[in-house]
């Protein structure tokens, strides 16, 4: 019993450090901006980027595995943070989680929204999305 349970410790260890490790690297994945969603609309309008908003919560694991996984991949990091301005909103503790919610019908978590400078919903997504999904929706957009 004692060495079942000294192996799972080892094993979550290990979890946390290769998470901590991919997630600090250099470069590091999608660039997320920390402004209000009013903010990244007026960005969006100078720019003519559309906006990309993973809606999460904190107890998600289907959220927590994407961000240490298709967040983190290095040509998924590329192409949005040069084609889009990308929000991460906790839907439950951040100022404008609820509105986003009530506004795009949010039912389940993830959802990656992409909305253009008037708040225009271009594109929603439901659930754990692969690299090379983020990469196909990405690529579909002008």
């Amino acid at each position: 019993m004692k060495k079942i349970i000294g192996i799972s410790i080892v094993a979550c260890l290990l979890m946390a450090f290769a998470y901590n490790y991919k997630s600090s690297k250099p470069g590091g994945g999608i660039k997320f901006t920390h402004v209000t969603l009013k903010k990244a609309k007026d960005e969006a309008k100078k720019s003519g980027k559309i906006i990309f908003i993973d809606c999460y919560t904190s107890w998600c694991g289907p959220c927590k595995q994407m961000a240490a996984t298709s967040f983190q991949d290095e040509k998924v990091a590329a192409v949005y943070n040069e084609k889009f301005i990308n929000l991460k909103v906790d839907i439950e503790k951040d100022a404008d989680g609820p509105e986003l919610a009530r506004m795009y019908k949010i039912s389940g978590y993830p959802t990656l929204l992409y909305i253009n400078a008037e708040g225009k919903l271009v594109k929603s997504m439901l659930g754990l999305q692969t690299a090379d999904k983020l990469i196909s929706v990405a690529s579909s957009m002008n």
